[in-house]
């Protein structure tokens, strides 16, 4: 089956956001650990929320993470379906 055709049945677009889902969650707290992990661990909410949310930069804080996740969701989809 070509992937015209998975993308029409309703179990591919499951199995999407089966995949899409808990990588976005681990992708982002990945990102966040990496980008403010002093920040994180010290309790202090304000540096976190201005190292990765301040200013316009929570547009491309989730932005980039939902666009990434959700291709990735759908190459393993396509991958594994029959």
């Amino acid at each position: 089956m070509n992937f015209s055709q998975k993308i029409k049945q309703q179990e591919f677009w499951t199995n999407v956001l089966k995949v899409a889902i808990p990588f976005f969650l681990i992708v982002t707290l990945f990102s966040l650990f990496f980008n403010s992990w002093e920040a994180i661990f010290a309790g202090d909410w304000a540096v976190v929320s201005e190292i990765n949310f301040a200013a316009g930069k929570w547009k491309i804080f989730w932005g980039t993470k939902v666009v990434v996740c959700f291709l990735y969701g759908i190459y393993v989809t396509n991958k594994n379906m029959k």
